[in-house]
């Protein structure tokens, strides 16, 4: 059992990262917020599950131990794998998520990918009583040490945008091919042109708009 990598990031996708660890390379999944935090050359330390299929082995990582052990619990509720589970944890920050289940807020749960109704539902029913909240909360609000010691990370995607919209702009850019570092900066520029603040959080109409003007900046950088 892999119970952690530390290495040099070589690279970053929408949904993973290679991490070297004494000349091999790992590919981890990973959420969209965890990955959001990680760049090629970085130094980082990530805790891992391993998780065993018929068709693949697969490792997923985390930044946070409270991340990690959320999507174990995830798991635990019928008809919750590990694709859903880590859908759950890239659109909401383990916070989020918690609230969303200490207030049976079924709606903020589907805004997963591939959550419906039913499935926040037996979320909220079978982990109300068998998480922590408190305890998880506690330890998410920490520093960030215990999951990337001797990290020397550059300013990222969370220090610049204030939001799970923005995150969402972020991940979608991502998701089409773009760099990280390229799609940051396009969508600060997008921000000013449309004249919004990057510290006030994005509604959901917002989220399509700033996500074309970015993606008109980045094309005309082409």
């Amino acid at each position: 059992m892999i119970a952690s990598l530390h290495g040099e990031v070589l690279s970053v996708t929408a949904s993973q990262a290679v991490i070297e660890v004494a000349g091999v390379g790992y590919s981890v999944r990973m959420s969209g917020k965890d990955l959001a935090s990680l760049h090629a050359g970085q130094d980082v330390r990530v805790l891992t599950t391993m998780s065993v299929s018929q068709d693949a082995i697969t490792l997923f990582g985390f930044l946070h131990h409270a991340s990690q052990e959320l999507f174990a619990q995830l798991q635990k509720t019928s008809g919750i794998g590990p694709k859903v589970a880590m859908a759950i944890l890239s659109t909401l920050s383990p916070q989020e998520l918690l609230q969303a289940i200490r207030e049976n807020n079924v709606t903020t749960l589907t805004r997963a990918p591939g959550l419906g109704k039913k499935g926040a539902q037996k979320i909220i029913v079978e982990l109300s009583g068998s998480v922590n909240l408190d305890a998880l909360i506690s330890e998410e609000g920490e520093s960030d040490e215990s999951a990337a010691l001797g990290a020397s990370r550059a300013k990222t995607a969370e220090d610049d945008f204030a939001d799970s919209g923005t995150h969402q702009v972020l991940q979608g850019l991502m998701s089409l091919g773009w760099q990280q570092r390229d799609a940051v900066d396009a969508i600060t520029l997008a921000l000013e042109d449309l004249g919004l603040d990057a510290d006030t959080p994005l509604d959901s109409a917002q989220v399509p708009v700033v996500l074309r003007h970015a993606l008109t900046r980045l094309d005309r950088g082409r």
